[in-house]
């Protein structure tokens, strides 16, 4: 339902080091003392371990035994994070109830004592709490987490959201009726999440761990049971699991803590006490499994092979002791990765990327593995060349280099976040606490780890890391071996076994330590001088502008203490693109894998290695861009790392190589999904096939190299107008010296970006009506889409007007399709008017339904428009739209993120920055007259380009017909 993370749930064990080592365990129990000598059992893991946990934190326990945290915290300032864990998840349930956990998240959305089935989310729409991106809840194996996000931290707010979690955590209705309407949505998204990689993760799960329990307990569930569930069996559920003992609360936000504490206790102390309910097994796991071999072909599968061997689980509490001996062992696992990465950089690389590390499987094992992805027919020279790394690496150990580049970075990640420590956001804060209640692992402030840190440094040596892996790595003698991909690989199972043997066998030497490096690009020359420095009224953006051309905004913030959002954006991008030439800028974004003129991409990951720097390079519509976060110590690095991609770009044959690795799997898997068939076919089709915007053949990729794209844009890197936006924790007059410096000592610039107004066409389709597609995806999926030609975004009244529209029909999708017909689980609408294309605009509705149910979908976003069409829609349907835009508009500029959108194009287009400070009077006038007058303007019924993408299965049995 709200559930977007339970994907995630299921794909745990599509890679065996998808079980992070943060699902630490619990001290097994000790025999129990008796009563009357017994201590009190811990309420918190750090009651018991040694690690001083953060004091920013209140923990409580009401009586009847939930517990709660709480936090204040201004960033954002004046919002807050409400989270409700229930201690129970998918592994809690019987046979009989398999996907019940996951229906029941469902049904707190659907009627409580205190609120009417289908109330719950216009309530929160009316206090600005947007559907999906602010209400919404998840559910794993182990957990339930309902999640609300409120924009304003004023007491009503927060004590509506308590009221909510409360009904949900024991005043649930759940109706025979409620269930019986929500079961077409549960289905709709078992059907949505069925597919290749489903059938990936079910294969994997029962090679590595044939009959454990978590294999046939997927949170989505068995059709047979959500088919047939009843009110009574998902309430007995409810009653036994959501529990006051089995929950914790979690309020981080700009509230004092005596307000949430005492809100907490009002709503919640009445909640009656009832044990947790016995903690689940996972397993059981053969931990001395070995020798077998795993072929599982799927034509939507990239090919890859993953070698491993599981190993007993360990029972390792959150200490400064095994804190220590984890930080030793993932340096040295890094450092492994960092070779593995080596070898997809350079030239004739072996695989498109490797991964060795030690895992734990719930409570149950520990797993260590090779995974290697590979272009497809590579898989043999890529396990050899990662088995023979991995197996030199634990061999012979690691250089002083290695470790102190990993050093470094660890060094310098701890040091940025003691220094922006006091403006860390709701969400991190929020994350540690869920850490805490659901692995035990204990907060610590960001002073504790560096120091933590520094104490231990001396002791991380090479050999120590060394020892370290090799002490927690299983070793893979007679290891697991699973192949993915789309055809089995050339001598099957004894192939696979023969490779990784040879791997082993092959010559192996002790590395060589070869040294730093240095970056080679300090100086580009007489720094520029600022000819105009000026400050715009609208939003105090200060604006520079260099002798050379260089346009420079800068805004002073403390939204985010040390951090510096750099952009830049040089004139070209998308906008040179043509119809005889389509793909001209295509390898921008590729040009960062051949790395500089001096430096190898792998030797700037080594020369920046410590280092809060971007190295990056994109094409947008109309210039090629890149936006990074970096810090006041960095700043003049980031930006010599900037004009060094402008001046030198390497241009190194081995990009184009790994660019070209991924070629055909693109292609090969164009079809696989509904979506992905409809991406592939729809530019085509509704550009009447402009090459411009339209899928190119397989062959034209291929032939893309540097060389062509050097003729293509190395024009705009030496001579494009720049424009550059600095906003953060910065010194004015050392950021502007650090620029001058740089890009401002560049040659002479051109002054402005070019309109490149012969290009700047770009029509809609006049062919309308029905387009159908088909996919070889899963037999009962269908995807249907409309889209209706708009125009562009030149009158901001217009602009707004079509967003809100589009909120409006989201909100009805949800309400005809979701809750009335059962029939989509996520339906959406957007707006989407061209900045740069004239007169081009879209308006896309899209649902993803049965494939026997498309009629009824039709009929019922048919009726819709009608609506629309027909008369004004009622206000508070507007208002539950509008009000969470403005909600998202008050918050816009209380992180860096709104302001590095505001301010990085700020010259060039300063009609941004009116129309931004304009929005919320523009939006607030909509009337549902207007709103009416778009619709007819627009959604035409017979205007629109209707979109049906089928099973290529059911197309050929009509055609058969």
């Amino acid at each position: 339902m709200r559930n977007f993370s339970l994907v995630a749930s299921m794909m745990l064990a599509l890679s065996p080091l998808a079980f992070t080592t943060a699902l630490v365990a619990q001290d097994a129990p000790a025999a129990e003392a008796p009563a009357a000598t017994r201590a009190p059992a811990p309420v918190w893991a750090f009651e018991t371990s040694d690690v001083p946990v953060d004091p920013g934190y209140t923990f409580g326990q009401l009586p009847n035994g939930m517990r709660y945290v709480i936090r204040q915290n201004a960033t954002p300032a004046g919002t807050a994070l409400v989270r409700m864990r229930i201690d129970s998840g998918a592994l809690d349930e019987t046979d009989s109830e398999r996907g019940l956990s996951h229906y029941l998240e469902h049904m707190a959305f659907n009627g409580s004592k205190g609120i009417p089935e289908g109330e719950m989310v216009k309530l929160l729409e009316r206090e600005g709490l947007a559907f999906g991106a602010d209400t919404n809840a998840s559910t794993g194996f182990e957990a339930i987490t309902y999640m609300l996000n409120l924009p304003r931290n004023d007491e009503a707010l927060l004590g509506t959201a308590l009221m909510l979690m409360r009904e949900t955590a024991s005043e649930l209705t759940i109706s025979e009726d409620a269930v019986a309407r929500e079961r077409g949505v549960i289905l709709a998204e078992r059907r949505d999440r069925a597919g290749f990689q489903l059938r990936n993760y079910e294969d994997n799960a029962a090679f590595l761990a044939p009959g454990a329990r978590y294999t046939e307990r997927l949170p989505i569930g068995t059709a047979e049971v959500l088919e047939n569930a009843t009110a009574a069996q998902i309430r007995a559920l409810y009653e036994r699991t959501y529990r006051p003992a089995n929950t914790v609360l979690v309020v981080v936000g700009d509230f004092p803590v005596e307000v949430v504490e005492a809100a907490i206790r009002e709503r919640f102390a009445s909640w009656a006490p009832a044990p947790a309910p016995a903690e689940p097994e996972a397993g059981p796991i053969d931990v001395t499994a070995k020798g077998l071999t795993d072929i599982h072909i799927d034509p939507a599968l990239p090919e890859s092979v993953t070698i491993s061997r599981l190993a007993p689980w360990r029972d390792d509490p959150d200490t400064i002791a095994n804190r220590r001996a984890a930080a030793l062992r993932s340096l040295g696992y890094a450092i492994i990765n960092r070779r593995l990465a080596r070898l997809a950089r350079g030239a004739d690389a072996p695989f498109r990327s490797a991964g060795f590390g030690t895992a734990d499987i719930f409570e149950d094992a520990r797993i260590t593995s090779l995974s290697i992805n590979s272009a497809d027919g590579e898989w043999n020279k890529g396990v050899l060349a990662a088995v023979r790394e991995v197996n030199q690496a634990l061999t012979f150990g690691f250089t002083q280099v290695e470790v102190d580049e990993q050093l470094a970075n660890r060094r310098t990640a701890l040091e940025n976040a003691v220094k922006s420590a006091d403006t860390r956001g709701n969400n991190v804060f929020v994350g540690a606490a869920l850490a805490l209640a659901g692995n035990e692992r204990v907060p610590v402030t960001p002073e504790w780890q560096l120091a933590e840190f520094e104490r231990l440094a001396p002791e991380m040596t090479p050999q120590a890391l060394w020892e370290a892996v090799r002490e927690d790595a299983a070793p893979l003698a007679e290891p697991l071996i699973r192949f993915t991909g789309r055809t089995s690989p050339e001598g099957g199972e004894v192939a696979l076994r023969s490779a990784f043997g040879e791997g082993m066998a092959l010559a192996i030497t002790a590395p060589v330590d070869n040294g730093p490096l240095a970056f080679a690009y300090t100086d580009f020359g007489t720094p520029g001088t600022v000819v105009s420095d000026t400050v715009e009224p609208l939003l105090d953006l200060r604006q520079i502008r260099f002798d050379n051309g260089v346009r420079l905004t800068i805004r002073k913030t403390d939204v985010r203490k040390d951090r510096i959002g750099v952009t830049l954006a040089v004139d070209g991008g998308d906008l040179m693109n043509t119809r005889e030439a389509p793909l001209a800028t295509y390898l921008t974004a590729a040009l960062p894998s051949g790395g500089l003129g001096k430096h190898s991409q792998d030797e700037i990951t080594s020369v920046l290695a410590g280092r809060s720097v971007g190295f990056d390079l994109n094409s947008s519509t109309d210039a090629f861009t890149t936006s990074v976060i970096t810090t006041p110590r960095d700043l003049t690095l980031q930006l010599q790392v900037m004009a060094a991609t402008l001046t030198d770009p390497g241009y190194r044959a081995e990009g184009v190589e790994r660019f070209r690795k991924n070629i055909d799997n693109f292609f090969n898997t164009l079809d696989s999904t509904p979506g992905r068939a409809l991406a592939a076919a729809s530019g085509g089709i509704l550009s009447d096939n402009d090459p411009r915007f339209t899928l190119q053949p397989r062959e034209a990729f291929f032939a893309l190299d540097y060389e062509q794209l050097r003729s293509a844009i190395g024009d705009r890197l030496a001579n494009g107008a720049i424009e550059v936006a600095l906003v953060g924790d910065l010194d004015e007059e050392a950021a502007i010296a650090a620029v001058a410096s740089t890009l401002g000592a560049l040659p002479k610039r051109e002054a402005a970006f070019n309109p490149r107004s012969d290009n700047r066409d770009r029509s809609f389709t006049t062919t309308r009506g029905e387009r159908v597609l088909t996919h070889t995806g899963e037999p009962d999926q269908a995807l249907l889409q409309w889209h209706w030609p708009t125009t562009d975004d030149s009158d901001h009244g217009e602009t707004l007007r079509l967003d809100l529209l589009s909120r409006i029909v989201r909100l009805e999708l949800t309400d005809r399709l979701r809750e009335e017909l059962g029939q989509a689980y996520s339906p959406s609408a957007g707006s989407q008017p061209s900045h740069y294309y004239p007169g081009y605009g879209v308006f896309i509705i899209s649902a993803s339904v049965a494939a026997d149910q498309r009629a009824a979908t039709q009929a019922a976003v048919d009726a819709l428009i009608a609506d629309l069409r027909a008369s004004p829609l009622d206000a508070d349907v507007i208002e539950r739209a509008r009000k969470p835009y403005l909600e998202d508009y008050n918050n816009a500029l209380k992180d860096l993120g709104g302001w590095i959108r505001l301010a990085s194009r700020a010259q060039s287009e300063p009609e941004r920055l009116e129309r931004f400070k304009a929005t919320p009077a523009v939006m607030a006038a909509i009337t549902p007259e207007d709103i009416h007058q778009t619709a007819l303007k627009y959604l035409d019924p017979a205007g629109a380009v209707a979109f049906t993408v089928i099973p290529e299965a059911a197309a050929t049995a009509a055609t058969a017909d």
